[in-house]
C-alpha cells in the first residue's frame, strides 16, 4: 500500500514538474519529470515497465537513429513507448515510460553506462548492440571498461535475444558468451579502437570480410568474426534465407544502412513484424531529433549533421556534400560534449578543398588550429549563425557536436521566428 502511494505521489509530482517546465519555457520536460519521479520513488522505473516486452538499444553511435527505425517498424503491429527525444539516461527513460504508460511495448535507447541497471529493472526481451569506440574520456572512461560492463549486463539476462554487430570487435566480445545471439553484419567505419583482442590480448587481423584474434581465448578457442544471419551488402540486406532485399533509405551514409539492418533484424526475428513492413518503416525515417534536417535560412539551404566522437565525426564527414556552397564545422567543449577535445586530431579533415569552410563554436579556435594543420583554407567565426551567413548563397552543410548542434537549432528557429 505504501509503495503504491509513493508511486502515485511520484507520478503526480512528475506531471506537475513537466507542466511547469513547459509553461515557463525552460524545456520540453523530457528530463525534469523523470528526475522528480525517481527522487520520490527509486523503484518507479521497474514499476512503470509493468512486465511489458522491452528492447534496449545501445552503442557509441547510432542509438537514436536505430531506435527511431526500430520503433517505426514495431508500430506496424503494436504501440510503443520510447524516448524519441534522445534522453537516454535514467530521468529520460522514466519520463518516456510515464508518457507511454499505455503502450504495449517498450523500445529505448540507453546510454552505455546505464545499460546494466536499466536492464535489471526492465528485464528486456532484447538488446541491440551497435558499436563501441572512444567517446568522452572525461565522462565515460576507457572503452574496454565499457565493454566489460556491457558484457556483464548482457550475460545477466540469458533469456533475452541479442542483436549484435559482428563487424565490431568490441560488441562481438560483449555478446560472445550469450546463448541467444542474432549476428548482423552492419559494417564498421572506425577501426582505431578494435586493434586488440579485448578478451585475451594480442592484436586483431582484418581482411575484407573477416577479422580474427591472433591469440586464442583462455579456453583455447578462436575469437573470430561470427557468421552473420543478416548482412548489409552493396545491393541491399541479405536475410536469413540467403535472399537479398532492397534497403532504400531516406537517411544518408553507410552507417545508417547498418542501423537499419539491426532494427529490421530485431523487429522481424524478436517481435514478429513482417519483413516487408519493417523495411518500409525504416525507409520512411527522414529526421532524427533534427539530425539530417534541412532549414531554409535567408539565402541559404542549411542541412544539419550531428557528430559526438571520433567515429561519429568520421562517419558524418563522409556524408557531407562536397558540392555544397559552404561548410560550417562547429565545436563546443561543454560537459555534455566532453571537455577534452584532443580527439580533433584523430579525425581526418584533410579532404575539404574547394569548399568554403567556416570554423565555429565555443572551441572554434581549437578546430581552426586542426584545420590549419590539415592545410584546409578556412575562416574562424565563433557564432554559428554568423558563420552560416558568411557562406556563399546556396547550400550549406553544418556539422556540429552535441551542444553546438542543440544551440544552433534554437538560434536558427529564433532568427526565423523574428523574420
Amino acid at each position: 500500500m505504501l509503495s503504491q502511494l509513493r508511486t502515485s505521489v511520484a507520478l503526480a509530482a512528475a506531471k506537475a514538474a513537466t507542466f511547469a517546465s513547459r509553461a515557463t519555457g525552460r524545456g520540453a520536460g523530457g528530463m525534469i519529470g523523470g528526475l522528480v519521479a525517481n527522487a520520490i520513488d527509486p523503484n518507479i522505473m521497474a514499476g512503470l515497465s509493468k512486465g511489458r516486452p522491452a528492447v534496449l538499444v545501445t552503442g557509441t553511435n547510432g542509438k537514436s537513429t536505430t531506435t527511431k527505425m526500430l520503433v517505426a517498424a514495431l508500430r506496424a503491429t503494436r504501440t510503443v513507448a520510447t524516448n524519441d527525444g534522445g534522453d537516454n539516461m535514467d530521468a529520460g527513460i522514466i519520463s518516456a515510460l510515464m508518457a507511454g504508460k499505455d503502450a504495449s511495448t517498450i523500445a529505448l535507447e540507453v546510454d552505455e553506462l546505464h545499460v546494466p541497471h536499466v536492464a535489471d529493472r526492465l528485464q528486456p526481451k532484447a538488446f541491440v548492440l551497435l558499436n563501441l569506440s572512444r567517446d568522452q574520456l572525461d565522462r565515460v572512461g576507457e572503452i574496454n571498461k565499457i565493454e566489460r560492463a556491457l558484457r556483464g549486463a548482457v550475460n545477466a539476462h540469458p533469456e533475452a535475444t541479442v542483436i549484435a554487430n559482428c563487424d565490431d570487435v568490441l560488441m562481438t566480445s560483449v555478446a560472445w558468451d550469450h546463448p541467444n545471439v542474432i549476428w548482423v553484419s552492419a559494417g564498421v567505419g572506425w577501426l582505431g579502437d578494435s586493434v586488440t583482442n579485448p578478451r585475451s590480448g594480442g592484436h586483431v587481423v582484418r581482411t575484407e570480410d573477416d577479422w580474427y584474434a591472433v591469440e586464442p581465448l583462455p579456453d583455447g578457442s578462436e575469437f573470430r568474426r561470427p557468421t552473420p544471419t543478416y548482412a548489409v551488402t552493396d545491393d541491399g540486406l541479405r536475410c536469413p534465407d540467403g535472399g537479398v532485399v532492397t534497403l532504400d533509405l531516406a537517411l544518408p551514409g553507410r552507417a545508417n544502412r547498418g542501423n537499419a539492418a539491426q532494427a529490421v533484424a530485431c523487429a522481424v526475428d524478436v517481435f514478429g513484424v513482417p519483413l516487408a513492413s519493417a523495411l518500409a518503416a525504416v525507409a520512411d525515417v527522414q529526421d532524427v531529433a533534427g539530425r539530417y534536417s534541412t532549414i531554409h535560412f535567408g539565402d541559404h539551404e542549411v542541412r544539419l549533421l550531428l557528430a559526438k566522437n571520433p567515429a561519429g565525426w568520421q562517419e558524418a564527414l563522409s556524408m557531407v556534400d562536397r558540392t555544397a556552397d559552404g561548410l560550417v564545422i562547429a565545436v563546443n567543449g561543454q560537459v555534455a560534449d566532453g571537455e577534452d577535445l584532443s580527439w580533433l586530431w584523430d579525425v581526418k579533415f584533410e579532404d575539404f578543398h574547394g569548399i568554403a569552410v567556416k570554423a565555429a563554436g565555443e572551441r572554434g579556435t581549437d578546430l581552426a588550429v586542426r584545420l590549419l594543420y590539415a592545410d584546409i583554407e578556412h575562416e574562424l567565426i565563433h557564432n554559428c549563425v554568423d558563420a552560416i551567413r558568411a557562406c556563399p548563397p546556396g547550400r550549406v552543410e553544418v556539422l556540429a557536436n552535441y551542444t553546438a548542434f542543440r544551440d544552433l537549432k534554437k538560434d536558427l528557429h529564433k532568427e526565423l521566428d523574428r523574420d
